[in-house]
Parts: structure tokens; sequence; C-alpha cells
């Protein structure tokens, strides 16, 4: 089974690359962050016709998040127990968590708030988010001990020194603060392990570029997309790869899609 994680920076922008990203990997689920778009907007009909069945979560230009699966798609689950809600007048519950099972896999599509700067209102709604997760997932581990759960998606956090191309320029700057670090932590002390590092661990091992100053180019990245398995999920791991190659090229998402496999169970 593979399973795969990509923040595709508008799904109606890049429909045809996602579904060529299905096709290349031979994807059984792919989790997908930042589509950009309401529920009746997104384009379904070419994961379809691809042979994939979809559920969405958008409610507007910003956010949005969404699981294709050719192995399943039952029990979808619009946000997290507690999941904190963020903006004015009235807060909301944002489009940043959908999760559904896949194979007998709980996929989790995750797109973790960016925080913005240090001190901001924003930050603070970030580490209250990290923090509602790794209890929702405590509780879910203490339910049932061997469940195969997977959290996916665009943490927003850069959890290590090697994570980031360079320490001075991200001094300062959120993503890399010791709070967001403490927080994502938080994530693991729960009971979920980083399920790709193991195979490409760093330094230089990035899975996002800004698109400003040839940042790809100049290898200028950030460590920022994940896959945390629950213990049963992070024993059945056999591969991973983080595909730079859907970086490359014009209309390209200034994320790298990261992909795991997973052998059969016992």
């Amino acid at each position: 089974m593979k399973i795969a994680t990509w923040n595709c920076n508008s799904i109606r922008t890049r429909v045809d690359r996602a579904v060529a990203l299905l096709q290349r990997h031979d994807l059984d689920v792919l989790a997908l962050q930042e589509t950009k778009c309401r529920d009746d907007q997104f384009p379904l009909l070419p994961f379809e016709q691809a042979g994939y069945e979809v559920a969405a979560h958008g409610l507007n230009q910003w956010n949005g998040v969404a699981i294709v699966s050719r192995v399943g798609l039952a029990d979808v689950q619009v946000g997290f127990e507690q999941m904190p809600t963020w903006g004015e007048p009235e807060p909301v519950a944002e489009a940043r968590a959908l999760g559904a099972t896949c194979g007998g896999v709980r996929i989790w599509s995750l797109y973790v708030p960016n925080g913005r700067e240090l001190g901001h209102p924003h930050l603070a709604y970030k580490l209250d988010w990290l923090g509602r997760l790794a209890d929702a997932g405590r509780e879910w581990l203490a339910g049932d001990p061997q469940t195969q759960i997977v959290l996916m998606g665009d943490w927003n956090v850069a959890p290590r020194d090697e994570d980031v191309w360079s320490l001075p320029y991200y001094e300062g700057r959120t993503h890399t603060s010791p709070p967001e670090r403490a927080a994502f932590e938080g994530v693991v002390d729960a009971g979920f392990a980083d399920v790709v590092r193991p195979l490409h661990p760093g330094p230089g091992v990035y899975t996002y570029w800004d698109y400003t100053q040839l940042s790809f180019q100049k290898r200028r990245g950030m460590r920022i997309d994940f896959a945390l398995g629950s213990p049963a999920l992070a024993a059945r791991v056999e591969d991973a790869l983080i595909d730079r190659e859907e970086r490359k090229g014009k209309g390209a998402s200034d994320h790298a899609p990261v992909i795991v496999e997973l052998r059969p169970e016992e």
C-alpha cells in the first residue's frame, strides 16, 4: 500500500499534476492540503475517472484538505476532537484536518496553522492547535494501541536544526522557534513517530522551497511536511520517498510530495 501527502497549493490549479502523481507512483491514498476551494468547487471528476474516491473539506479560498483513495474511504471525519477555532468576528473551525479510513489505515490530512510571526495571536492558535492534536492522538492510541493511524501533512514546523537551510536566516521567525518545536514533539510524545526521517535523514532533506529568489535551485529549503505514524503503522513502513521532481518546472507547488510505502499486514 502506498500513501502520500502533498500541499498542492490550489487543487484547481494543479489537479492534472495531482492525477499524474497518483499514476506515476501508483498511489493508493493521497492526502492533500491547501486545496484553496469550497467543497462544491473541488475538481472531483478527474480523480473519479482515474478510479479514486474523494473526501474534501474546504470553506473558502484559504486552507482546505482532502483525501483521495482507491482502497476505500470510510468514517470520514471533519476536524478532530476539541480542535481550536480562529477568526473574527466569529471564530470558526478552519478547514485544516480531515480523517478517513482507507484500506484499514486511519489517514489524517493535516494543514497546521502557519503562525505568521513570533508574538502574533496566530502563533498562539498554532500552538494550541498542535496541543489539541496531541491530546486527540493520545486518546486514539489509548482506545486501541494496535490501531494504524498516520498523521500526514504540512506541519509548518521544522523540528530540527538540520531541517532548514540556514539557522541564522530563520532566527526570530516562526517554524523553528522552541515553542513550535516543543508542540511538534508533543505529538511525537503522544505516541507517533516520523516514519520518513529514518529512511531519509538530513541535513539537506527538504520538502518546501519558497517561490522567490531561486530558492529551489539554490537548495534553500525547509523540511515541514511529515508523516507521523502510530506504532502499528510505523512497523509496516517499507520505504519512503520525497518527490523533489514534482517541485521542478513551471506551475509546480512550493512543496514536494512525501510518499510512504507500507508492507502488507501480517
